[in-house]
């Protein structure tokens, strides 16, 4: 493993330099070369953290296995990102002199194609059975009482929930509820399961990432909504807020869905500008405004809404505070609420090509008035909606590389057991070269992936891990496409029709790198931003 890692070091260090070369400058003037050092730096932390996980003690030959995974993915990774700085090198401060012999000697002898096939053809034998993930006995339970429900009663459902487009069924919503499932983010002294000593951002992963195994739509996301409310309620919430919410949402009574993304922001959260006024007869504030992309706002019975109580706040970041609103649950794709303080509160769920089941709405206030203490911190709370959210937001992005891991390997079983069954010219699918190659890169890929997002979980319990979490969502969600992409190949003609489960992993992994923070906000605006000012400070 030496060499492998003095070879990443190598590669990480000319990003450094692209790095210093940048520094000092406005991100949105190079934002092309921000957006490739940014892959590239979370590329190359993924690669790091396969290293430290091969060199994790397994017996027989499943040490053998991890190190050839990670000799895999490491010069796949050292390729790609020497081939994406090669192609402008000036652009990063860089000269083709720059680039030595011995990464193109490293990537060769790892990515040969007999090399490649030989990983596959063990693979094969072990029946795509995962390796080792250094869990402990603990979270490998949780691994398995999830898994174990996702097989029995998310994915019989996941395909008519998915073409008929239907909303998630009562049956697993209860069953999730008996699990203790919405309980995971809330404090054991509010009714939940999370310690109230440390944080479980692992557990959370683990949990995510089965049900998303069965369903992205139908489960996989079901329990992130309830952990960014809760982180925001826990930063920011008064002690009577936390004790009125927090223990119904461990229950999962009621369900809840987060509003912050607007029709003219985006993923700009600091534009907001639904408005939220004060409304003194009624002791509450009016909502008036649209928001977008509400996941679940239908069925979910309180909303997290993030609002403008101050217009003039410089930045205006500091003008936004958080709303808890409550409303009946609805299962259909419309519903209409009236306050009964006044105004009027609107949804409409959004047609997409996939992730159906929680389905996503747009929402509109019309003078929507709820109580004082529907603002979270009450007055201590105002101007402070941003911060609240943040907070939140970055579980929701390790969740999604979670969902994206889950996702990719419902996609990676379904590839390899219609490989295997599938003849083409009187020999399996599996059994060529080709599909061997695929088959080695796809789990060395996964791999990477899931052992990236625990670690970025480690990270986020120990109190660190922030920056982490944009980072696997950067690489997890963008090979979540490539990974159902080649899943769809592999089954050839039948990958595109709609009654196979891969034509529905295809498009449901295209909804990953768009929500909970979108591909080029990350690169540009969180990570970006760090790399420069990192370099500035140092």
């Amino acid at each position: 493993m030496d060499r492998t890692r003095r070879v990443v070091d190598a590669t990480a260090a000319l990003v450094e330099r692209g790095r210093a070369h940048l520094a000092g400058r406005n991100v949105d003037e190079v934002q092309m070369e921000v957006y490739d050092l940014a892959f590239s730096w979370a590329e190359l932390e993924a690669a790091r953290t396969m290293l430290d996980y091969a060199l994790q003690p397994a017996a027989g030959d499943e040490a053998a296995f991890k190190a050839s995974l990670a000799h895999v993915f490491c010069a796949d990774t050292v390729a790609n990102v020497n081939n994406r700085l090669r192609a402008r090198p000036s652009a990063f401060g860089l000269n083709l002199s720059d680039f030595g012999d011995g990464t193109t000697a490293f990537a060769d002898e790892y990515l040969k194609p007999a090399a490649l096939a030989t990983l596959g053809e063990t693979i094969r034998a072990r029946q795509g059975r995962a390796p080792v993930d250094h869990l402990g006995d603990e979270k490998s339970l949780m691994r398995e009482a999830f898994r174990q429900f996702a097989e029995d009663r998310v994915a019989p459902v996941a395909e008519t929930i998915h073409r008929e487009d239907r909303m998630i069924p009562d049956e697993i919503i209860d069953g999730l509820r008996e699990l203790g499932c919405f309980g995971l983010s809330v404090p054991e002294r509010y009714g939940g399961l999370k310690p109230d000593d440390h944080e479980d951002s692992l557990g959370m992963v683990v949990v995510t990432e089965e049900l998303s195994r069965g369903s992205l739509g139908a489960a996989g996301s079901l329990i992130t909504r309830p952990e960014i409310m809760a982180r925001a309620l826990l930063e920011g919430g008064t002690e009577a807020q936390k004790a009125r919410w927090l223990p119904g949402m461990a229950r999962g009574e009621p369900l809840v869905a987060i509003s912050v993304t607007e029709p003219g922001t985006g993923s700009d959260v600091a534009s907001v500008a639904l408005r939220a006024t004060p409304v003194l007869q009624a002791n509450g504030w009016a909502l008036s405004g649209a928001k977008t992309w509400c996941t679940f706002a239908g069925k979910a019975g309180a909303i997290l809404v993030l609002a403008r109580t101050d217009t003039d706040a410089s930045p205006p970041h500091r003008g936004l505070s958080l709303f808890v609103v409550e409303k009946p649950a609805h299962d259909g794709h419309e519903f209409t609420y009236d306050s009964p303080l006044g105004g009027r509160l609107t949804g409409r769920a959004i047609p997409t090509i996939g992730y159906r089941g929680m389905h996503s709405f747009e929402l509109f206030f019309d003078a929507f008035v709820v109580p004082d203490d529907a603002l979270v911190g009450e007055s201590g709370g105002r101007g402070r909606g941003f911060y609240y959210t943040m907070r939140g937001f970055s579980g929701g992005r390790l969740q999604t590389a979670a969902r994206a891991c889950g996702l990719m390997r419902a996609a990676f079983d379904r590839a390899l057991e219609y490989a295997e069954q599938r003849v083409v010219f009187d020999h399996p699918v599996a059994s060529y070269p080709l599909t061997l190659q695929k088959l080695a890169r796809m789990q060395t890929a996964i791999t990477a992936c899931q052992q990236f997002s625990y670690a970025a979980a480690r990270r986020m319990d120990a109190g660190d891990g922030q920056l982490d979490a944009s980072l696997v969502k950067l690489v997890a969600c963008k090979t979540a496409e490539w990974v159902t992409r080649e899943a769809m190949q592999i089954h050839g003609g039948m990958g595109y029709a709609e009654e196979s489960d891969v034509s529905r992993y295809f498009v449901d992994a295209r909804v990953l790198s768009i929500f909970e923070g979108a591909e080029e906000t990350l690169a540009l605006k969180v990570v970006g931003k760090a790399l420069l000012e990192d370099v500035q400070r140092d």
